[in-house]
């Protein structure tokens, strides 16, 4: 039997059939490289039409009041007079109170969770934590009305205010509805989301971190703060992540806040959140003023989640590139 070398593809016919082949999956490559690029800006594209369409709906409130509406305290829609500096101080003050009583216990039941429960019992425990994360903020609101508000009303601010009166931020009329309402609320809707993405990045230190470091002698404490020290820039993010979520929130804070534009040291007294404004008014605004500084506050609120997400960012980059130093 003979052998037809004409059957064989030559050199030309080679490179040919390698430059089609590699033609296919440079296209290939080039159209899923460019779709994905067009996701990504669009997302970019998508943030700064949000931003620019709220500016231009507030642009009449801007052109009004300009920094006065940040440093003025008076909020009188019959007047047409807006000052949100008692709404920006209630949505911060409530946040990071919350927020301060948050994340020492989302800590303390990540570790739980990650390094001390048995297996029988974390995976109950895990599924309660995200179970919590899940309930819709209405859901909230519903309990802090009808169980949180009678519960501090009657026994949490008259506690507070017999043993603590003479600060100032215990001080005042237990009405139930107030500051103090709110940042419990706050923090028990924080507590899961901090819980579950510590409790992650806790799991995702190697096992071998602890095995050195109780070869070496150390506690179990000990091994845990390791463990914790090598997860801190993961912690940071969940905390601004809660934080976030904080600020953010609007039903169930609205629905137990008091919604009154108040500055006052006082936890006992009402408040205002810059979402609960916005929910609570929007659709009582009938003069164009009014609804531009309604939009004007979503803008304020819009560039104060966006500066604590850039801030999350670089407190992580450089944590990342200090303990990658060390």
């Amino acid at each position: 039997m003979k052998f037809n070398r004409n059957v064989l593809p030559n050199k030309e016919e080679k490179k040919g059939l390698f430059k089609k082949i590699h033609l296919s999956n440079n296209i290939g490559d080039f159209v899923f490289e460019r779709l994905t690029l067009l996701f990504a800006v669009s997302v970019f594209l998508l943030v700064l039409l949000m931003g620019y369409e709220m500016y231009q709906s507030s642009k009449l409130s801007i052109d009004k009041f300009g920094l006065s509406f940040l440093s003025g305290s008076t909020w009188d829609p019959v007047k047409e007079i807006f000052g949100a500096l008692p709404i920006i101080y209630g949505t911060i003050v409530s946040s990071v109170l919350a927020l301060a009583i948050a994340l020492p216990l989302s800590i303390g039941v990540a570790v739980f969770l990650a390094e001390l429960a048995p297996s029988w019992l974390e995976k109950p425990l895990s599924f309660l934590v995200e179970l919590l994360a899940g309930i819709p903020s209405v859901v909230y609101g519903l309990w802090g009305v009808f169980v949180l508000v009678p519960w501090i009303r009657d026994y949490v601010e008259p506690y507070l205010s017999d043993k603590l009166g003479f600060l100032p931020f215990f001080n005042g009329a237990p009405y139930g509805f107030g500051l103090l309402a709110a940042v419990i609320i706050l923090s028990v809707m924080v507590l899961p989301i901090i819980t579950s993405i510590t409790r992650d990045v806790l799991k995702s230190v190697p096992a071998a971190q602890r095995e050195a470091a109780l070869a070496l002698g150390a506690t179990r404490w000990q091994a845990i703060k390791i463990v914790l020290a090598d997860s801190r820039s993961g912690i940071l993010g969940a905390t601004m992540l809660g934080l976030g979520r904080a600020i953010g929130e609007t039903m169930a804070v609205t629905m137990v806040i008091g919604n009154r534009a108040l500055i006052s040291p006082s936890l006992f007294d009402p408040s205002y959140t810059m979402a609960s404004v916005i929910a609570n008014e929007f659709t009582e605004a009938t003069s164009e003023l009014y609804l531009s500084s309604l939009v004007e506050l979503a803008l304020v609120l819009f560039v104060i989640t966006i500066i604590i997400n850039g801030l999350a960012r670089l407190l992580v980059w450089s944590m990342d590139r200090k303990w990658r130093r060390g």
